[in-house]
């Protein structure tokens, strides 16, 4: 099991398609991960960016962020195998 204590920031892209190659090669691997997902365009405390400014022009090919995370003990192995 991943928790806060014992996780190790693997990578962090924009790219959904780099996530989700990633996320493919840890599976086929065996190695458990964790995801995190961030939403670019909304700021908790002010509410949404896109509410004030509009979406005009925003890319939103990189609207997300995602974070993965793997258990320390795997964490080389990992960095191994994704490059």
């Amino acid at each position: 099991m991943i928790t806060i204590f014992n996780r190790k920031e693997l990578i962090i892209t924009m790219e959904m398609n780099r996530q989700a190659e990633v996320r493919n090669i840890l599976s086929q691997n065996g190695i458990d991960y964790t995801v995190k997902t961030t939403n670019l365009q909304t700021a908790p405390l002010l509410g949404s960016r896109r509410g004030r400014t509009g979406s005009f022009g925003i890319k939103t090919d990189n609207s997300y962020e995602y974070k993965i995370y793997v258990h320390k003990k795997d964490f080389e192995k990992a960095v191994f195998l994704i490059k």
